[in-house]
């Protein structure tokens, strides 16, 4: 069987690049090895540039059912707090409930789903085949953190540095406010809780890895310290492929897309929006036909997220002491337009300015002067 478009995996980033993909009139196939509504680790935040994508691809509803969430609490590594409504309201929404809505979407607009694990591909006159069962004439590996698309283009795992692991579960929520606590201890590291309106949150705890293995006692450990009383119940854990170590986004015909390509942002683990995104701009590449997709593909992806990323890359550089946290959110808790900066960043697509390098300069030097 042969198709326009072959996508390998129905998350997030390849159900909006079926949609995208479809809208130019492609013919498509969305793979993925397990049936819709289905489980996935997550921290389950939808924010609201990502509802801005599924917006212009037609999609509406994703989040219905889930209130808006409109403040967030972030905790610095030295116990500051600041507490502010969101830019945005943001929305949390089980991964089981948003990804089988984006499915049904694009089954609706014309893809074709079916069942069927990839685990090869090979080139051919006209096309990629895939697992010598069907052909396309682009393939788009949007197959998460395992991509087996992505290790068929020859690219290694994220590194330790590069890669986080994080565990996620189900409790009551204790609050209206998602809430993000990190710690200076294993840092990076974090946990959070982000209420569902249902009188459960999604909680978890992630930390960059280090080259030793974490196991879940560990892992869940950890999420009580930061958050006593959870009794969480759900606990899956999974890998984060962060930003700050990408592959090529393209070769040839076969894209990457969303975790697949390392689009994990490396201050707050979220994935839902990169993966929306570079999705859609994945599938709208791959429509136009083989001939320079991976040249299309990657020339939309550094117009849109290029800046963005080159900021999120030299901001974990500066972060990589616990006090830089420190002095930014108290610059967030005195200047609300520095919040706003340092919620885009890590939700979205946003870069900072320098007033907001100021700002957090001079809560540096506070904390500096302050000391003994």
């Amino acid at each position: 069987m042969s198709y326009d478009v072959a996508i390998v995996g129905a998350g997030p980033a390849g159900a909006a690049a079926a949609l995208a993909a479809r809208r130019a009139g492609a013919s498509v196939v969305l793979l993925d090895r397990d049936d819709f509504p289905r489980d996935k680790p997550c921290g389950d935040g939808i924010a609201a540039e990502t509802l801005d994508v599924l917006t212009g691809l037609g999609v509406t509803g994703a989040t219905e059912g889930y209130p808006p969430v409109e403040s967030l609490r972030l905790v610095a590594p030295g116990g500051t707090e600041v507490a502010r409504p969101l830019p945005r309201p943001a929305h949390t929404v089980p991964r089981r409930v948003f990804d089988a809505r984006l499915v049904e979407a694009a089954v609706h607009a014309g893809a074709e789903l079916r069942r069927h694990t990839v685990r090869s591909l090979r080139h051919a006159a006209g096309g990629v085949v895939l697992d010598d069962r069907l052909s396309a004439r682009v393939v788009i590996g949007a197959d998460g953190a395992g991509s087996a698309v992505r290790r068929a283009l020859g690219h290694p795992v994220n590194p330790d540095g590069h890669l986080a692991l994080a565990i996620r579960g189900y409790a009551p929520a204790r609050g209206a406010e998602q809430l993000i606590r990190t710690t200076s201890a294993r840092w990076p590291a974090y946990a959070w809780s982000f209420p569902l309106g249902d009188g459960t949150a999604n909680v978890g705890y992630g930390e960059v890895l280090r080259g030793t293995p974490l196991t879940k006692a560990y892992l869940v450990q950890r999420l009580t310290d930061l958050l006593p009383g959870t009794d969480a119940t759900g606990l899956r854990a999974h890998h984060l492929p962060l930003s700050t170590r990408r592959p090529a986004p393209a070769r040839g015909p076969v894209l990457l897309a969303g975790d697949a390509l390392s689009l994990i942002n490396p201050f707050t683990g979220e994935g839902i929006f990169y993966a929306v995104l570079s999705g859609a701009l994945a599938g709208e590449a791959a429509a136009a036909g083989p001939e320079q997709a991976g040249a299309r593909y990657t020339r939309a992806l550094r117009a849109r997220l290029g800046r963005h990323l080159r900021h999120s890359g030299f901001a974990t550089l500066l972060t990589r002491q616990p006090r830089v946290v420190d002095a930014a959110v108290r610059a967030a808790r005195r200047d609300r337009a520095v919040f706003h900066r340092m919620v885009d960043l890590g939700l979205a697509d946003g870069v900072f300015d320098l007033r907001t390098i100021g700002r957090i300069g001079a809560e540096l030097f506070r904390i500096a002067a302050s000391s003994p």
